[in-house]
């Protein structure tokens, strides 16, 4: 507990006291101050409490790519006793939806408080959290290979911060979890690269069937997705092989099964939500092919009120498949 607490509760603890003392006379003023004193004090000691078991967050870290011939930002959210235990921790990669950065799921997505909640009941295990900054590269390879993030991420980002931070560095125990824009990522990657990550989870993906994307308004598709999977397209011409082997509704359909098998998934998307077809596809082309996995449909929206809660399931369910033990390799 941190060390200030007991000073601040002294300031309880004697009116606490005296009101007892007096409690004795039967006094019922005392003994209605005992009652909301005893309440506020029961209150302080589990705020402060979960206060002290929020870890430091570090946010905006700078690494150069070689790749991308680019500076990489990226926040870490580290256990509340990585400074002092020195063990090493899983790890899971958390990323972020269209106009956000590496500070969104801190800032606005209340990460450190959800984190420090699911440990004090008992559902989630401590982990570090890295929150890369993907700005708009939906976390793909372009069409032109300018600005190929995914190969960046896997071939450098991953050992990078596995060697700054006391990571276990194993499949078991390296996750990928994401919103939106970010669920897509999410997906694409661990499918893409299932001897990497071991666990993913999705919220809201941003998932496009290829009759959508082919029937988009030119200047929508040029906005969103022409940079990243072609230019000047229209129709079925989308359909390009970059958009292929980045689009998780194609790639359950083409990367043979028991690899994706090796992959624990839990997607979760509201009914409100528009990426609804697409995550409703995805999960029906996962049972056909007889992929295990865990998909959610709740009440609510393309939103972070959907998303705060559905992070907490989502860590819950990263920590009960997560190897969180460095000697069990």
């Amino acid at each position: 507990m941190n060390k200030t607490i007991p000073y601040v509760l002294s300031g309880f603890l004697v009116p606490l006291c005296l009101c007892g003392k007096l409690n004795a006379h039967k006094s019922p003023v005392c003994t209605e101050s005992v009652r909301k004193l005893a309440t506020i004090a029961v209150l302080l000691i589990a705020t402060s409490y979960n206060f002290a078991q929020q870890g430091k967050a570090i946010e905006s870290l700078s690494f150069v790519s070689a790749i991308l011939k680019d500076t990489v930002n990226c926040s870490v959210a580290l256990p509340f006793n990585y400074e002092t235990s020195g063990r090493s921790y899983p790890v899971v990669y958390l990323l972020h939806g269209y106009t956000n950065d590496e500070t969104t799921w801190l800032r606005t997505g209340g990460l450190q408080d959800i984190l420090a909640r699911g440990i004090q009941n008992g559902d989630m295990t401590e982990m570090i959290l890295v929150m890369p900054d993907g700005a708009d590269t939906r976390y793909c390879n372009d069409y032109r290979h300018k600005r190929p993030w995914r190969d960046m991420f896997i071939k450098e980002f991953i050992p990078w911060i596995e060697r700054k931070y006391r990571i276990i560095s194993a499949w078991e125990s390296r996750a990928i979890a994401g919103q939106s824009m970010g669920g897509y990522g999410a997906l694409m990657l661990a499918m893409n690269h299932p001897h990497v990550f071991s666990t993913c989870v999705a919220l809201g993906a941003a998932l496009c069937a290829d009759e959508d994307l082919a029937a988009r308004p030119k200047e929508k598709y040029d906005r969103y997705w022409g940079a990243i999977y072609g230019e000047d397209l229209e129709g079925e011409a989308r359909i390009t092989e970059t958009w292929k082997s980045h689009n998780p509704l194609d790639l359950v359909q083409t990367i043979p099964e028991e690899k994706l098998r090796a992959v624990r998934f839990y997607m979760d998307c509201g009914d409100d939500d528009l990426r609804t077809k697409g995550n409703s596809i995805l999960h029906l082309r996962m049972l056909e092919a007889g992929i295990p996995h865990e998909y959610r449909v709740r009440q609510g929206g393309h939103d972070w009120q959907y998303w705060r809660t559905g992070i907490y399931e989502g860590l819950k369910f990263i920590s009960e498949n997560l190897n969180a033990d460095p000697n069990e390799r």
